[in-house]
């Protein structure tokens, strides 16, 4: 008796929608990381920590801040009462969230300036696009960080 065209089907006849479907998520993924950043989007290189204990503001080393090099910059820390803030411990960190990956770098706080003032070595940017980076501060009053949002 001859097998039915229902069961004669194998699974191996549908893997043609393997590519298909992997073509169709790669591209809604990649639509969804070439959106713009939010229009409301706050840019300030100058933010209160989350908890209010210190205020920091980022000094890049160029602006515009460039794509694929290298950068040194500074980092201004003040107490919530504006005293420059020595001493400090600080880490920095960051990433693209509309691409969910960090910065290809790990930046590190090299030198004490004084005043407040921390120079980091390391920036660095692979892309264009919106980047967040937050900054950690360890000092008398506790520790607290701020997030700040770039647009290359």
């Amino acid at each position: 008796m001859p097998k039915s065209s229902s069961t004669s089907k194998s699974p191996l006849r549908l893997l043609w929608l393997l590519p298909v479907a992997l073509i169709g998520v790669v591209g809604i993924g990649a639509v969804a990381m070439m959106q713009p950043p939010p229009a409301d989007l706050d840019l300030s290189l100058t933010r209160t920590t989350e908890q209010g204990l210190y205020v920091g503001t980022l000094e890049p080393g160029a602006s515009p801040v460039p794509v694929g090099t290298m950068q040194s910059w500074t980092v201004v820390v003040t107490t919530a009462d504006g005293q420059p803030l020595e001493h400090a411990e600080l880490s920095i960190d960051g990433g693209m969230p509309q691409h969910g990956h960090g910065l290809p770098t790990e930046p590190q706080v090299t030198d004490e300036l004084g005043g407040g003032r921390y120079r980091i070595e390391g920036m660095k940017f692979n892309m264009p696009g919106w980047w967040t980076i937050t900054l950690e501060v360890s000092g008398a009053a506790g520790t607290d960080s701020a997030t700040f949002n770039l647009t290359l």
